[in-house]
């Protein structure tokens, strides 16, 4: 069944983790998606490993499992655009896309007329997303922009992490790449409003994403506390700075997590710890005073859990209505039964691997479910058929190759 994106055509210059974030998504809707990589390297997280994909004799492949989480269902097209030969491949390719990601530094395509306004003028339909570390302006904007490195500026480190005057004290980055996923994620939803104004008014237009501004913007509740309260927040491990109890807790025989949401909830798992009487105490009653006498409460919660496993607490809990979970790891993660209910791991044919596992998208559509077209492409596999539809020659494919513009 077409998906809600087909007849979209998307060139993906973009590389690591936020451009190709974003490009997955759109193709596992049904756009087509072109990415355009450098010949005999390819993006860079191709070499980000181990572990790479294993092939049918249990031998590394060149295809990291890092490059495997992001490229699903594109097509890899191999190809110099820094050579004058391949330019008008590459503006061809513009003419027909509907939109096109990058992530170079500032200025980086400008030298090559890859920018906005040149292209703009090939293709006045099209949507350009650029995806930098700081953005197009201020005084950081041509600086180079990781992950982590925005994790540390943009203030999410400073939230993360044992608090100070505990064993293990200090920031922590994210395990994932949390900064680089909800900038892909902000990207496709830009580049689908985009597309619904050039439906509308006929007019592409630019858009200028940085990981700087949506690190800040992603600090939700934690940033609006500060703005509205004047306090600067500081690191809490795994417990919440606005409700309590919120966090996780050590049991007999391992952690659990304990999130009561309400004062209702609170009220039954009070019962389950055996202290009814904690709904009716002033101290606790409220949410805004169990904030107040967080250190007190907790104090007593932990020492409770402490006496009996996880199990019983859990069963507990669940029995009523307290929301709890196991704190898992991915193993146990992806053995969850509701998780393989929902389809979250799926296989794809591989050419060298037979078949590579990864994680599915989680959108589930009624009408228009997504579907995965192709496991992410070797380097170049793609190459060749699209310059065919392109209409460039044999003899001239050749002579490419040879001369190492594909």
């Amino acid at each position: 069944m077409p998906g809600p994106l087909t007849g979209i055509t998307v060139l993906d210059l973009s590389r690591i983790l936020a451009g190709p974030w974003a490009t997955q998504l759109l193709a596992d809707y049904g756009a087509e998606v072109i990415k355009l990589e450098k010949p005999g390297e390819g993006d860079d997280t191709r070499r980000w490993g181990p572990p790479y994909l294993k092939d049918a004799e249990g031998r590394d492949t060149a295809e990291s499992a890092y490059y495997l989480c992001a490229n699903r269902g594109k097509r890899s097209l191999s190809l110099d655009f820094t050579r004058p030969e391949a330019r008008s491949v590459l503006l061809e390719l513009v003419r027909r896309a509907d939109v096109l990601v990058e992530n170079y530094k500032l200025g980086g395509l400008a030298k090559y007329g890859l920018d906005y306004q040149s292209l703009k003028a090939v293709n006045p339909r099209l949507v350009y997303c650029s995806i930098t570390g700081y953005g197009q302006t201020g005084p950081e904007a041509a600086k180079p922009g990781y992950d982590a490195v925005i994790q540390g500026m943009g203030g999410l480190m400073s939230l993360t992490g044992v608090p100070d005057g505990e064993p293990g004290a200090g920031p922590q980055k994210v395990g994932v790449a949390v900064v680089d996923l909800l900038t892909g994620l902000y990207a496709a939803t830009a580049i689908l409003a985009a597309l619904r104004h050039r439906d509308a008014s006929g007019e592409g237009q630019y858009i200028d994403l940085a990981l700087f501004d949506t690190q800040l913007a992603c600090l939700a509740n934690q940033a609006t506390n500060y703005l509205v309260g004047g306090v600067v927040p500081s690191r809490q491990g795994t417990a919440h700075p606005n409700i309590v109890p919120y966090q996780a807790f050590e049991c007999a025989d391992g952690h659990l997590m304990l999130a009561v949401g309400n004062d209702g909830q609170f009220a039954r798992a009070a019962a389950v710890l055996g202290r009814p009487e904690w709904a009716g105490d002033a101290r606790y009653a409220e949410n805004a005073s169990r904030v107040t006498n967080r250190r007190e409460l907790v104090g007593n919660i932990a020492e409770i859990l402490a006496t009996a496993p996880k199990r019983h607490w859990l069963e507990a809990f669940v029995a009523a209505g307290v929301p709890a979970s196991p704190i898992n790891d991915l193993a146990e993660a992806f053995a969850e039964p509701q998780g393989q209910a929902r389809g979250m791991r799926i296989a794809l044919d591989h050419p060298q691997a037979g078949q590579v596992e990864l994680v599915a998208n989680p959108v589930k559509f009624s009408a228009t479910p997504v579907s995965y077209s192709a496991a992410p492409p070797l380097l170049g596999a793609d190459t060749e058929a699209l310059l065919a539809e392109l209409g460039v020659k044999p003899e001239t494919v050749s002579a490419w190759r040879e001369g190492g513009v594909i």
